[in-house]
């Protein structure tokens, strides 16, 4: 009786959990492991290069790749990094030969799962396959508990939508610094979820019982920022007629959220850092010292280090405040996450504004993936806002798009590779390689689309696969 994997909740695992692609372009080699695999049950296919691995990946996803480290056209190692950044990335296994432990090392720091040798027995490599897949499937089990089951148990209603490599990474951070009671710098481009990044490390620490308070740092003169932060005492300045309690006092035993720190003044930030040396204030008008236990979180669109350099921000308090750096990756660097997002920020648009969604123009994802996003997250959100306002019929159509974002999908058709000062051959070779990937490596689907001939086609691949092998350092992708 063959036994029947199987996954969350007791359900067969998907097609991809039982689907191997090995890439070795030593065609006796490949034919041996795709058999081995074959017999032991699972679904295999083998190519002998890494742009026609790529294609074919599009059409047919897997969850374990066996990838040979030399490769014509693209050698293995760009290989594994460019497989291991796609959204729900296969686990790869790198094939090196007997004496080559660098290589093999190489690969699992790009984000190999792990190596065999060519000599190791068929046998072997098949109990490796296996491992991966088993390793995978208790990773997913680990991120459904992580991010679908703790949640609900804990009653949070904070989430980051996405499930891009970038995303995963950005969860896992947050997983891990906020049991600690060290202070946060959060950076990135504005739009990107810096407080949303601030209050999941607040809800997933100790402190989570405790006040999570916000002040947006760039919003306020300097006068009144130090009263906001500090309080002040009645009759203090001119309209203080009351005292009142600053943002420190309001999140003892919990969280403060300082978002754009680095719009602060030299004056105020000396007067921030001997809060963080000593934990220890006086309110504005007062003397007497008041002691607080909050954690310190901050965020900034700047590049801080470069603001130091430039004399505007002090050192010190950079040191201080960078005690831990977490990085909220822009929208741009997430194209696989977009559709998902569009979805969700739709379905509390159509909520908050009583209308039903009936269809979504597939024309729409595409033009909404082809947009740089200059205003990331926020930039998205405020887009579906306005088309579901917009929206008559129930079906998001482009024209509810704005026109920057409609007009580019014919502007990106028609353009070249963004390669300024590239050489006619070099376009040529971009042309060629991205068209065999995109066609799943195929030759003449390749020279049918190009409207070159086969022969011109295979001649150039010959001729990219001998100029790789003749540098040490083989160039990849080609973009």
């Amino acid at each position: 009786m063959s036994e029947q994997r199987l996954g969350l909740e007791g359900l067969p695992l998907d097609e991809p959990e039982r689907r191997v692609l090995v890439i070795d372009a030593q065609q006796n080699h490949r034919g041996l492991v795709v058999a081995a695999l074959v017999e032991a049950g699972f679904k295999v296919r083998g190519v002998d290069d890494g742009f026609k691995a790529a294609g074919l990946l599009g059409q047919w996803p897997c969850g374990v790749v066996l990838v040979a480290r030399q490769l014509p056209l693209m050698d293995g190692l760009k290989v594994i990094e460019r497989l291991t950044r796609r959204p729900h990335a296969p686990s790869c296994l790198v094939l090196v030969e007997q004496d080559d432990s660098d290589a093999a090392l190489d690969a699992m720091e790009r984000g190999a799962a792990g190596f065999v040798t060519r000599s190791t027995s068929l046998g072997t490599v098949v109990l490796s396959v296996k491992r991966a897949f088993e390793r995978r499937a208790l990773r997913a089990q680990l991120h459904h508990l992580r991010h679908h089951v703790l949640p609900e148990v804990l009653g949070s209603q904070t989430q980051i939508i996405g499930q891009s490599a970038a995303v995963e990474e950005l969860r896992d951070m947050i997983e891990q610094v906020a049991s600690s009671k060290a202070s946060v710098l959060i950076m990135g481009e504005s739009g990107t979820g810096k407080e949303l990044v601030a209050r999941l490390i607040h809800e997933r620490s100790q402190r989570k019982g405790a006040p999570f308070v916000v002040l947006h740092c760039a919003a306020l003169a300097e006068s009144v920022l130090e009263s906001e932060l500090f309080g002040h005492e009645r009759g203090a300045f001119t309209g203080a007629s009351a005292q009142r309690v600053g943002r420190f006092e309001l999140a003892h035993g919990g969280t403060l959220f300082l978002d754009e720190i680095g719009e602060l003044s030299l004056t105020m930030q000396v007067k921030l850092l001997r809060f963080l040396q000593q934990r220890q204030f006086e309110r504005v008008g007062g003397n007497k010292t008041i002691s607080v236990d909050v954690r310190l979180v901050a965020a900034t669109h700047r590049n801080l280090m470069a603001e130091v350099k430039a004399g505007r921000f002090r050192e010190d308090l950079y040191y201080r405040l960078n005690v831990i750096c977490i990085e909220t990756p822009p929208l741009r660097q997430r194209p696989d996450d977009i559709e998902l997002l569009m979805k969700h920020f739709l379905a509390r648009s159509c909520a908050d504004n009583n209308k039903e969604l009936v269809d979504i123009d597939p024309q729409v994802v595409r033009l909404l993936k082809e947009h740089p996003w200059p205003g990331n997250v926020r930039e998205l959100e405020n887009v579906m806002e306005r088309a579901v306002v917009l929206m008559r019929s129930g079906r998001l159509e482009p024209s509810l798009l704005p026109v920057e974002i409609r007009g580019i999908g014919l502007r990106g058709a028609a353009s070249a590779p963004p390669i300024p000062g590239a050489t006619l051959e070099e376009l040529e070779r971009y042309a060629i390689l991205r068209t065999y990937e995109a066609v799943g490596g195929s030759t003449a689907q390749t020279a049918k689309v190009l409207d070159i001939s086969v022969r011109k086609v295979r001649y150039k691949l010959r001729q990219y696969a001998q100029a790789a092998e003749a540098h040490s350092s083989p160039e990849g992708s080609g973009s």
